[in-house]
């Protein structure tokens, strides 16, 4: 996979490329989707990119939008660098913590983009 740092701009900094998106979405794996008996969503636990994540999901958008990751269903999700055990982004109804490096970033953006809809195909 490109590390994040491999591809660098005229101004120093980094760069996302084609092939390092390619290579993440190459990497993502569902581990397991459960039901929550309490609330109705579905948690997904997988890994992309290096990284192990959480989330819990719905069916249906969230009736207050600011519980819902950017009209994603997803209202929780937990996303680890396995590489060193730390926590990259948080969202519980709200950012605890936002994605703390462009992969991690990238990768929030990606799992906002379908995972629901795998969660309830």
């Amino acid at each position: 996979m490109t590390t994040r740092n491999e591809n660098m701009d005229d101004n120093g900094g980094s760069q996302v490329s084609l092939e390092m998106i390619s290579d993440l979405l190459d990497s993502f794996s569902i581990k397991r989707i459960s039901r929550d008996r309490y609330c109705g969503g579905r948690w997904v636990m997988g890994t992309i990119g290096g990284h192990k994540f959480e989330a819990l999901v719905f069916a249906e958008h969230a009736e207050c939008e600011s519980y819902e990751l950017d009209r994603s269903r997803i209202s929780k999700l937990w996303l680890q660098r396995t590489s060193d055990k730390t926590t990259v982004a948080r969202f519980d109804r709200g950012w605890d913590l936002r994605p703390a490096t462009e992969v991690a970033q990238i990768i929030v953006e990606s799992l906002c983009e379908g995972l629901a809809d795998i969660a309830f195909e």
